[in-house]
């Protein structure tokens, strides 16, 4: 997702402008949807990793087998790129009414849709709720599925165990909070709290901030990188 954001972005910085094309505003929402969308789906494919192998281990070879997790993983792919599909089609034929500025430092279809007074974006708002309710529905799975881990974990009676099994859950309910947090108070924050200055700063932080924390939370169980960081803030300490 960091990979079609950043660049336009530091494009417009160096060579100080702020056009873009509209095939090229097509294909940035066609790409932003289907990594955010891809991210999400797989975030939630390990979920289900993370709950056969701590509430089913003696289930888990044949329940995520290579071919299962193959499966899963196209899939979830699949599924983004139907769902970025529908939305940029059902988006970008909309007239623009109300000028053809964004108030963002990328394309996405809540900017687009603020500039377009046809009635035919009813459609695309139903195609969005439909998104939502896929996504809660995703979000439900995950709930649940940590609520049994929670459980299976605290019943464990020897502490390794319990520190073993945390440890395995903990950056990926770290990655999907920050994913969720920050992509659900962008675009569901209440109206009056809305300013082009607050939506640009919240469009920053769900489509950059997240993707870059990603492989520094995926590599906390690191030996290697936790003795590392150990010694740089030892040497900080020190010389201060």
């Amino acid at each position: 997702m960091i990979c079609t954001t950043v660049p336009k972005a530091m494009h417009n910085s160096l060579w100080d402008t702020s056009n873009i094309s509209y095939s090229g505003c097509a294909t940035h929402v066609f790409l932003l949807i289907f990594f955010m969308g891809a991210e999400y789906f797989l975030l939630t494919v390990m979920c289900y990793d993370r709950y056969v192998s701590i509430c089913k281990p003696l289930h888990y070879e044949t329940l995520l087998g290579s071919r299962a997790c193959a499966h899963m993983a196209a899939t979830a792919w699949a599924s983004a790129f139907l769902n970025a599909l529908l939305q940029t089609v059902n988006t970008f034929p909309l007239p623009l009414c109300h000028g053809n500025a964004l108030g963002q430092f990328f394309c996405e279809i809540p900017a687009i849709l603020k500039l377009s007074c046809s009635h035919s974006k009813l459609r695309e708002f139903g195609l969005l709720v439909f998104s939502i309710c896929v996504a809660f529905c995703c979000f439900v799975f995950m709930v649940f599925s940590y609520v049994q881990i929670f459980r299976a974990v605290l019943r464990m009676p020897s502490e390794q165990g319990r520190h073993k099994a945390f440890s395995t859950c903990l950056p990926h309910l770290g990655v999907l909070s920050l994913f969720l947090s920050t992509g659900t108070f962008a675009h569901l924050k209440p109206p009056s709290m809305s300013s082009p200055s607050l939506d640009l700063a919240l469009s920053v932080l769900y489509s950059v901030v997240p993707p870059a924390l990603n492989p520094l939370i995926y590599s906390l169980r690191n030996q290697e990188l936790k003795a590392a960081v150990r010694t740089m803030m030892t040497g900080c300490f020190q010389e201060h």
